[in-house]
């Protein structure tokens, strides 16, 4: 096996620990050393990275010519193409997209990023052909949250199809772009919806998809999909929370800074203690994901109170001297938690 640096100084120090131990005869630790060499450069992160860069830089090359009043003159000068011609396009261009990316997946198996990043590409452009169709079918209407509605079963049936999660997570985020503009909707552009800010309906929301990915673990069919939902899960409820400690459930910012910090204390106190609390749980139950995402958004809530509370009140340096302590003493208590010269035999 050909692995890198930090995975093989891992393997290293496992093997001498167990060859002290006497788990492992001499030739025994020698064998199994022979069975790996180190990477000279990892190559597979490069090509990750690569792509993803390329394609987010495409991204914002096709924003940067939208935003460009210039250019977008030229282009409706050039030609008056109908919205439902553009989405006719976006669609066949995403079949082919699609098609062949898993077709790649079966003949060039290897080339997992290049793969995926056809499939994205065949992501973007229903989105594009799915925004097109309704702008040709409803020119005049402004419920926008149907095609976010629109995106999901399609989404959710080529991710299931593909067995891509990252199909499933695009339609788990259509899924919930669709439940912010239709709760705005509802309620008539108001900022509360049933007494409650964006940040407290995505908590809400967050549980919900909570719920989805455990009836979808119990599942066979459907079990490859949990981590996925699992993940977008957490990510809507922590990221939610942490913005809930920091504006409560107040709707806009001139309510915002009408108030005293001191009055968001209860919204903190409940962000920090569910990241506690998950943290935790899933330090006890061996819940990788929960433990994860506690323990970050725990940090991530602390250190917002502390810019909170003390940024204004402190001088500059006693502030930065306090940060640079506390983050000391968390990277030695983690080198004292993960380093293996610390794991002994009961």
């Amino acid at each position: 096996m050909h692995i890198d640096s930090e995975k093989a100084e891992f393997l290293d120090e496992m093997i001498k620990y167990w060859e002290d131990e006497k788990l492992l005869a001499p030739d025994q630790s020698s064998q199994l050393k022979k069975s790996y060499t180190i990477k000279t450069f990892d190559w597979q992160k490069l090509a990750q990275y690569s792509i993803y860069i390329a394609l987010a830089c495409g991204v914002f090359a096709l924003g940067s010519l939208l935003i460009d009043k210039e250019m977008l003159s030229l282009l409706e000068n050039l030609y008056q193409t109908p919205n439902i011609i553009i989405s006719i396009i976006s669609f066949a261009a995403a079949f082919y997209f699609l098609y062949l990316g898993n077709k790649r997946r079966k003949t060039q198996a290897k080339q997992i990023f290049s793969n995926e990043a056809l499939l994205l590409g065949g992501i973007l452009l229903i989105a594009n052909g799915l925004a097109y169709f309704g702008k040709s079918i409803s020119k005049s209407s402004d419920h926008y949250s149907l095609i976010f509605l629109a995106a999901v079963p399609v989404y959710a049936f080529l991710g299931y199809y593909f067995r891509s999660r990252l199909i499933w997570a695009f339609a788990l985020f259509s899924f919930g772009a669709w439940f912010g503009t239709e709760t705005s909707y509802i309620s008539k552009g108001n900022l509360y919806f049933l007494g409650m800010n964006y940040p407290l309906r995505f908590v809400c929301f967050g549980f919900v998809l909570m719920l989805i990915s455990w009836l979808i673990r119990k599942n066979k069919k459907l079990e490859f999909l949990y981590q996925s939902t699992y993940f977008v899960a957490y990510f809507y409820t922590f990221t939610s929370l942490w913005l809930l400690s920091i504006f409560g459930n107040f709707a806009s910012i001139d309510q915002w800074y009408g108030v005293n910090q001191i009055a968001l204390l209860g919204w903190a106190s409940l962000s920090i203690g569910i990241c506690g609390l998950t943290f935790f749980l899933g330090f006890n139950l061996k819940d990788e994901m929960a433990r994860e995402f506690g323990a970050t958004f725990l940090i991530l809530n602390l250190y917002s109170r502390f810019f909170e509370y003390f940024w204004d009140s402190w001088h500059k340096a006693l502030f930065f001297m306090v940060l640079a302590i506390s983050f000391w003493i968390i990277g030695r208590k983690a080198e004292k938690i993960w380093n293996l010269e610390f794991l002994k035999k009961e």
